[in-house]
């Protein structure tokens, strides 16, 4: 059966794959490998089709011709023979006919030839990889078809009793490697039972005790097969032996050892325990029997614990196996001490422990009463117990030659267990997440800060240790909470400060080098990158940041890795054939090290807006950036708790314009745009040779997704503006063929703004690259200060028509159509929606997929303006609403104004009741009465004004005569086409706007202050069009003096400051460094408290967003700055600048988190398609209203504004 051609070959392959294909469900259906194998093996018994199988027929017919007439000749001579018959039965018959055909000279012949062939296929695996240890690597599938019965004879002969120990070992080795399946079916498993008994009885207890721990170890990877009874039998045979104890001190007798100590020394880490815990089918036996008759082995793992703790206690480490150290000596046979005993059984036992606590069941074993102590040991007590005995590490014993290498130190013994405990969230919130082991691992950290010693041998592994643990605990949110807030939130920060202060507190003295314990030691700065880590862990959440800001941990950073970036510098190049060499080098190591540590800690400070703005103010942002880039090339994880890569830091970086020119010069544009052109031009050249690209059916190629994406995060309109702002596209008359993009103007050039032959010509895959474009184009045009700077630099709008223009085909001297392709579908929707203004209601956007039918694009297209009328929405326009007796009765309360506080308070209420119940009367005139009134009120109140007073005279004649930006004219066009499409203005609305701009303008730079910076947002006036202007003005009904006026007053209050970004633009108001970052504090305050609110109400969109590498915050900014337009009806607009002026501009913060929790189910399935941000921009917010989410907005207020108030007010200060 060796024997095959290559059309045998091919035939066998075919019918293997048909069978394959046949039982496809019932194998994907196992749960393990073993039960696959075990379907397959029993298919003849479950399988009705089994012998219509082609391969099974073929197999058939291959026996009958090579086995055929032997096997036939066999059954003649045993059936001859009636009595042997009639007294053994069928069975014996087939096993007689089996045994002589295995021992006949053919099938010795084809065994000997299939296992050559099996070891040339061997060979010639190992030659090109190495074999792992997966769990099919002892997989029947692996092994000869068939056990021959002469092995298994000469194997029962080896493994008797009087032969050499060799002999029986090789014998037990040669037994292993066979199928077990193949050994439990044969003949004389009975005998071999036996056998293996009396070698499991070996007078050498430890070769005995070795054996059966290796069974122990394997069992669980095959006893699934057999029946429940045969597992629990070998289970509670196992707990029984182990439980056997002789009365005895708890030090190790000479003459007597528990079964335990011969577990713990060729098991040291109860691997056995933990393989039998893995599976839930012999999980709950063995915790059942655990609970039930065998909680005596819990007992004393738990007592050989605390035995050690209290020997630790009363003698130093040293002493405590000082008595060890004189036994070693050269002799290549070693033996144990029973204090050496003790220890391992100690190891054993906390390794035990620590599985046992992974699960719910074994938790509930707890508490435990030891003998000779008055409580019990509850949960809590082991964990502080282990936590102590990090504190008391003594230098680690020696162990066995095998394993002599790992560390067996009580320290990383235990901290390896509670990392497993951290690392299963429902076991960490259970477990660590409590007061008493916070307190316990920061006791030593107590004591260093108040300049006694942390614990007896305390060292800076210990310290290490600690770190590591409270990094993990603070990557579980109750954890997290727990370190910044302790177990009563409520408490005084002065009465007891909580972990997050405590770690704060130790790591700044240990980066100030304010401390003396340990100075010098060249463990120092991996104790302080340890702290650090904690520090991050914290500092990169919102609410963290919020604790750990007084501490100023970023300066403290910054300064340090300035200094170890200084040190770096002057390392000498180490001389050849130096003594120092090495050591030189090791140095230079450690210290480059060191550098990019911290760079990283400084870098993690951009996980939330508000870090980002410490960040800049450190310096070191490019440096940060640059070390992110080199990361990232790198392929590397940013942090081993970073789950989800490097999306959110790069969103965050790329929402402003420092970001922008940061990115720009690590490279990390250019690399981006490389790899896009890559595998939208180019693909690999390697691949396509031989496997041709098929034709993409999507608009973006699957292999495109993640750079679109990438460039989607990246062009915020800070970002646009920075890079591509004032300059002109280059526009060349020749492009190269391989001449590749490096800079976002490039991508502009070549993929949206495709107006000359020449950029046509250079494209391999002209259409869908186009298109690339023009999807990216319509993404970044949802942001409408990109929009306009397009618009104004490149004329987009117009080379589209263009484009569409030539896309006309002429049938007939009075007929012309478009062509109907997917670029002119792209172009037809781009341009709508860069031409048209509207809410969800008030636009209709054009499909960009086609129909099934005759007409697959039912949508007009145009190559002129004005837009067809069919995209305009028919809502109800302008209707000045009507008198209402509760919209009178909240009018007349502006004239009762005894006492101001009053006055305003009564006016949010009726306010509310308003939005509640009749928020559509809330509109029009009625609503430019109430937010003239409320803003007059609020400014004659001292306490109600967070800016001074400015006087302002200019008049119109003025201002006249001074220009307005590009961008700022563009917009009033804009406006004036939104405002006249909801019959808000007349005829001069565009004049009176232009004025009204200039004004304001002016009025602001009474307010502002020069600053040299070579950030292009900081150079002149506000760089895009200011929107809630626009929209005051829309909101005024055209009236220009109205308009103004109220500008005046309003500019006074502290809701200016967040609704009307321009008015803080390099306002003297803010902190020097504030300004010089160009970041607003709409980013570093709303956009931070969104986060963090959004964190804590929809933790599923938070999750989501961190899932798809997306900020909340940058596509927060982008609502906010641009009011919201596009993205909601006029009238939820109207409402949401008159909630924030009324009720206050946290409101703002309160109205973004509605909205989330309004998306939450979109959220969630657009982060499974993988295109949340693409949605998030493009899409209008349907179906949302401010007034539906008043009462929801009214309990985050209750619980947020003391905190969001403070530090909007906080805006002003210096420096945190």
């Amino acid at each position: 059966m060796a024997h095959f051609s290559q059309e045998d070959e091919t035939l066998l392959q075919a019918m293997l794959r048909q069978l394959f294909q046949s039982v496809k469900e019932k194998i994907t259906g196992a749960p393990s490998l073993e039960c696959a194998e075990e379907i397959l093996l029993r298919l003849e018994e479950t399988d009705e089709n089994f012998h219509n199988y082609e391969f099974v027929k073929y197999l058939r017919q291959r026996i009958c011709n090579t086995l055929g007439a032997m096997i036939e000749e066999e059954m003649e001579k045993c059936i001859s023979d009636q009595n042997q018959v009639e007294e053994s039965g069928y069975d014996t018959v087939v096993q007689h006919v089996t045994k002589r055909t295995q021992e006949s000279k053919e099938f010795e012949e084809d065994e000997i030839r299939s296992q050559e062939r099996q070891k040339k296929i061997q060979k010639e695996k190992s030659s090109s990889y190495c074999t792992d240890n997966c769990s099919d690597s002892d997989s029947s599938f692996n092994q000869s078809y068939k056990f021959c019965q002469g092995k298994l004879q000469l194997i029962l002969e080896q493994l008797d009793p009087g032969q050499p120990k060799e002999v029986r070992y090789e014998a037990l080795q040669t037994l292993s490697s066979a199928p077990p399946s193949d050994v439990l079916n044969c003949e004389n498993w009975t005998t071999l039972c036996e056998k293996l008994t009396v070698s499991l009885s070996d007078p050498d207890p430890v070769f005995s005790v070795r054996l059966l721990n290796e069974y122990q170890k394997e069992a669980p990877s095959f006893w699934i097969r057999h029946t429940e009874k045969y597992m629990e039998e070998i289970v509670e045979s196992t707990l029984s032996l182990l439980s056997v104890k002789h009365n005895q001190s708890h030090h190790v007798s000479q003459k007597i050892l528990d079964p335990i100590y011969f577990f713990a020394l060729v098991d040291t880490k109860a691997v056995w325990f933990k393989k039998w815990m893995h599976a839930y089918y012999s999980r709950t036996a063995v915790l059942r029997l655990l609970e039930k008759k065998y909680k005596s082995l819990i007992t004393t793992a738990v007592q050989q614990c605390v035995q050690y703790f209290e020997l630790c206690e009363t003698m130093k480490a040293e002493e405590a196996l000082e008595h060890s150290k004189h036994c070693r000596n050269n002799q290549r046979t070693f033996y144990y001490l029973g204090q050496e005993l003790q220890y391992i059984y100690f190891i054993h036992s906390v390794c035990l422990l620590g599985r046992l606590l992974i699960y719910t069941q074994g938790r509930k074993l707890f508490p435990i009463k030891l003998k000779d102590r008055k409580d019990s040991v509850s949960l809590a007590d082991l964990l502080v117990l282990f936590i102590q005995l990090i504190y008391y590490s003594p230098s680690c014993p020696k162990m066995t030659s095998v394993v002599h290498s790992e560390n067996y130190s009580p320290g990383s013994m235990v901290t390896e267990v509670l990392q497993i405990l951290c690392d299963q969230k429902e076991c960490a919130i259970e477990c660590l997440c409590n007061n008493t082991v916070i307190e316990t691992l920061l006791q030593p950290i107590h004591n260093l800060m108040n300049g006694s010693e942390a614990a007896p041998n305390c060292s800076e592994t210990a310290l290490i240790h600690i770190a590591d643990i409270l990094a993990r605990i603070a990557l579980v949110e109750e954890g997290l909470i727990l370190l910044l807030y302790g177990e009563n939130i409520n408490s005084s920060e002065e009465e007891s400060p909580t972990g997050a202060h405590v770690i704060a507190w130790f790591s700044k003295k240990l980066l100030d080098e304010d401390i003396s314990i340990f100075s010098g030691s060249e463990m120092l700065p991996v104790v302080k990158g340890a702290f650090i880590s904690v520090c991050r862990q914290i500092y990169s959440t919102c609410e963290g940041l919020q604790v750990l800001i007084p501490y100023n941990l970023h300066e403290s950073i910054a300064k340090a890795w300035k200094k170890t970036s200084l040190l770096s510098e002057r390392i000498p190049t180490p001389v050849e054939s130096s003594d120092s060499v090495s050591s030189a080098s090791q140095e230079s190591q450690n210290i480059v090290a060191w550098e990019e540590n911290l760079l990283d800690d400084l870098l993690n400070f951009a996980a939330t807006p508000k870090g980002l703005l410490l960040l800049q103010r450190t310096g070191a942002i490019n440096e940060c950036v640059t070390f992110m880039f080199s990361q990232y090339a790198k392929k590397l994880q940013i942090s081993r708790h970073k789950k989800f890569g490097y999306g959110v830091l790069f969103t965050q970086i790329a929402s402003t314009a420092a970001g922008a020119i940061a990115l720009q010069n690590s490279g990390f544009i250019n690399a981006l745009i490389t790899e896009l052109w890559s595998n939208l031009e180019y693909g690999r050249d390697d691949v396509r040779v031989t496997h041709p690209r098929s034709t993409p059916v999507d608009p973006i190629d699957r292999s495109c997704q993640q750079s679109f994406l990438a460039l989607v995060n990246l062009l915020s309109y800070p970002v646009v503006y920075e890079l591509v702002g004032n300059q002109d596209l280059p526009n060349k008359a020749e492009y190269s063929l391989r001449e590749v993009p490096t800079c976002v103007i490039d991508i502009i050039d070549r993929l949206i703004i495709l107006n000359s032959e020449a950029k046509i010509r250079s494209l391999f895959n002209y259409e869908q690259s186009h298109i690339f474009g023009l999807r990216l184009l319509n993404v970044v045009c949802c942001d409408l200060d990109t929009l306009l700077l397009l618009e104004a630099q490149y004329q987009v709008s117009e080379m589209l028509l263009n484009a569409q223009e030539e896309n006309i085909l002429e049938t007939s001297e009075r007929h012309r159509g478009f062509i109907i392709d997917g670029l002119s579908v792209e172009r037809n929707h781009v341009l709508v929606r860069m031409n048209l203004i509207g809410g969800p209601l008030e636009r209709i956007l054009p499909p960009r997929i086609l129909e099934k039918g005759e007409n697959p694009y039912p949508w007009p297209m145009f190559s002129s303006y004005p837009l067809p009328n069919c995209y305009l929405s028919e809502v109800t326009r302008n209707d000045d609403t009507k008198e209402d007796n509760d919209l009178g009765r909240l009018l007349l309360c502006f004239k009762m104004s005894d006492k101001q506080t009053e006055w305003i308070e009564n006016c949010r209420r009726q306010f509310c009741k308003m939005m509640k119940v009749k928020p559509d009367i809330i509109s029009g005139g009625a609503l430019v009465e109430l937010l003239e009134k409320f803003v007059l009120h609020l400014t004659e109140s001292p306490s109600e004004c967070y800016f001074p007073s400015v006087e302002y005279t200019a008049t119109d004649a003025n201002v006249r005569n001074e220009s307005l930006s590009s961008v700022q004219q563009l917009g009033i066009k804009m406006t004036v086409r939104y405002g006249k499409f909801l019959n808000l203005f007349k005829d001069g609305a565009e004049n009176d706007l232009t004025l009204v701009l200039k004004h304001c303008e002016r009025l602001l730079k009474q307010q502002q202050d020069s600053i040299k910076s070579s950030l292009l947002c900081l150079q002149g006036s506000y760089a895009g069009h200011d929107w809630f202007v626009s929209s005051l003005f829309m909101i005024m009904l055209g009236d220009k003096e109205k308009t103004i006026q109220f500008l005046q007053q309003f500019s006074r209050l502290l809701t200016s400051a967040f609704l009307w970004l321009p008015r803080l633009h390099i306002s003297r108001y803010l902190p020097v460094d504030t300004v010089a970052s160009g970041i607003h504090p709409i980013y570093f305050c709303s956009s931070h408290y969104i986060e963090m609110l959004l964190k804590a109400e929809v933790p599923l969109v938070f999750s989501a967003f961190h899932m798809s590498g997306f900020a909340p915050s940058q596509i927060c900014l982008q609502w906010i700055t641009q009011c919201f337009w596009n993205y909601l009806d006029w009238i939820e607009i109207c409402h949401y600048i008159a909630t924030c002026v009324f009720l206050g501009p946290d409101y703002q913060v309160y109205i973004c988190i509605a909205i989330f929790k309004h998306l939450q189910q979109d959220i969630l399935q657009h982060t499974q398609t993988q295109d949340l941000q693409v949605f998030l921009k493009e899409e209008a917010l349907h179906g949302f209203r401010v007034s539906n989410y008043f009462e929801y907005m009214e309990i985050l207020e209750q619980n947020y504004r003391p905190m969001l108030l403070r530090d909007m007010r906080n805006i002003r200060v210096q420096s945190t």
